[in-house]
């Protein structure tokens, strides 16, 4: 059985969200963003592990101030760096060896479904690489200078998502074999720099990343509707609901 350790970066500075909280940190319906995006994780059977990259200068205060739900929620701590592939570089040095596959996945990505989780593990334990992704269904402009430079065919474009899943090994070599002006996007760019093929698992757009501050108020509304059509009538709260921080 595959088993799956899952890294959440959530070192990036977030100059597009505004505000003093750092996105990873903000508030959205009573917990912070990345607490939720744990929850995700931490009670599934093929999870073995799950690791917080944090930066540097929020490592001792994450620690400190999230003390009680590290020890409940059983997550480890580790330093990122200041871009997200750095974080990951990182988190990967520490996941176990009873992982068979490596998930990482955006500390302000709640939104995402157990459903559409299962299904990315298991393709990735199938074919060794698979993310969640939703096709775009807009209109697609290229723009330069404030003006339309280009329609852009939107058939067979799809917005990259996570989690991004990948065997440990291939995962390894792919950052092993990754230069530092590199730059990558996301992880699924390291893997396929490194030629793998890469499978897409089909979500839709419910699965938003929190970028901006409005963002907050749109997620709050999609895990409302989420958690009302999970929890059978009159049903237990989530437990860590009950934990305050």
């Amino acid at each position: 059985m595959a088993k799956f350790a899952v890294i959440i970066p959530a070192a990036g500075a977030g100059e597009r969200f505004g505000g003093k909280v750092k996105k990873p940190f903000a508030t959205l319906n009573e917990r912070p963003v990345f607490i939720r995006s744990l929850e995700l994780f931490i009670n599934r059977d093929d999870v073995c592990q799950t690791i917080l990259a944090v930066a540097p200068d929020d490592y001792d205060v994450v620690r400190e101030k999230f003390a009680a739900n590290i020890m409940v929620m059983g997550f480890e701590v580790a330093k990122g760096g200041a871009e997200r592939f750095l974080s990951v570089r990182a988190a990967l040095e520490r996941v176990s060896d009873e992982a068979t596959h490596v998930a990482i996945h955006d500390a302000v990505r709640p939104c995402v479904t157990t459903g559409w989780i299962d299904a990315v593990f298991a393709q990735a334990a199938k074919s060794g690489a698979a993310i969640l992704g939703c096709p775009l269904t807009g209109s697609i402009k290229r723009v330069g200078d404030g003006h339309i430079t280009e329609s852009v065919e939107r058939r067979g474009l799809y917005e990259a998502q996570t989690p991004q899943v990948f065997e440990k090994s291939l995962l390894k070599t792919a950052y092993a074999a990754l230069r530092e002006t590199d730059a990558p996007t996301d992880d699924a760019e390291v893997v396929a720099r490194a030629g793998a093929t890469i499978s897409i698992v089909e979500t839709d757009r419910r699965n938003l990343k929190i970028t901006v501050g409005s963002d907050l108020a749109l997620a709050g509304t999609i895990l409302k509707d989420l958690e009302r059509q999970a929890r059978p009538s009159g049903g237990p709260r989530n437990p860590f609901e009950e934990a305050q921080w």
